[in-house]
């Protein structure tokens, strides 16, 4: 929305205010005249944004049954950044099919390839979540200087090699989607 604070119920009558006394409350202008917490916006540089398929252009095409919060923090974000599972030269998008694209291609400063790029999460209907990496990343943050040996074992030698870690592009990408 690009406003400088929401009102908010959330964290009235809690410890929040005491733990980070430069959250203030507000008063309703309103005649019921209500006391509301004014949560801050959360300024976000740079947004990431997985979808199935998109164009060169900045279209995009979610097709989960879920889209997440992706349209509200590409537009959140001062430059939206998409990866995909799929680059066109240019959608050709129907009726039904544009109502899947989400937000607005002026958003999008680039596009990229990227199979798989949205692992170990899902990107519906291309492949689920992948539990047991989910498992190794959550053991990581028990373990003394974890992040590090996570980041070491999974991101710093590159995607190449992120992938050979998890079992191949082939695996990845057949991961069972979640049931709800």
């Amino acid at each position: 929305m690009r406003v400088p604070f929401l009102p908010t119920r959330c964290g009235l009558a809690t410890d929040v205010t005491r733990f980070n006394p430069e959250l203030k409350t507000i008063q309703s202008p309103y005649a019921d005249g209500e006391v509301l917490l004014a949560m801050p916006a959360l300024k976000l540089d740079v947004a990431l944004v997985h979808v199935n398929v998109a164009d060169q252009l900045g279209n995009t095409l979610i097709q989960g049954g879920d889209p997440y919060f992706d349209h509200l923090v590409a537009r959140a974000a001062d430059a939206c950044y998409v990866s995909a599972e799929r680059v066109e030269e240019r959608l050709s998008l129907t009726a039904e099919q544009a109502r899947l694209n989400t937000f607005e291609r002026y958003l999008v400063k680039g596009v990229v390839h990227a199979p798989c790029g949205a692992h170990p999460t899902t990107c519906a209907p291309e492949y689920g979540w992948d539990m047991a990496h989910f498992k190794r990343y959550v053991a990581s943050a028990a373990e003394d200087g974890g992040w590090q040996a996570y980041m070491d074992e999974f991101v710093t030698p590159g995607e190449a090699a992120y992938q050979d870690k998890n079992g191949g592009i082939e695996r990845m990408g057949k991961l069972p989607l979640p049931v709800f």
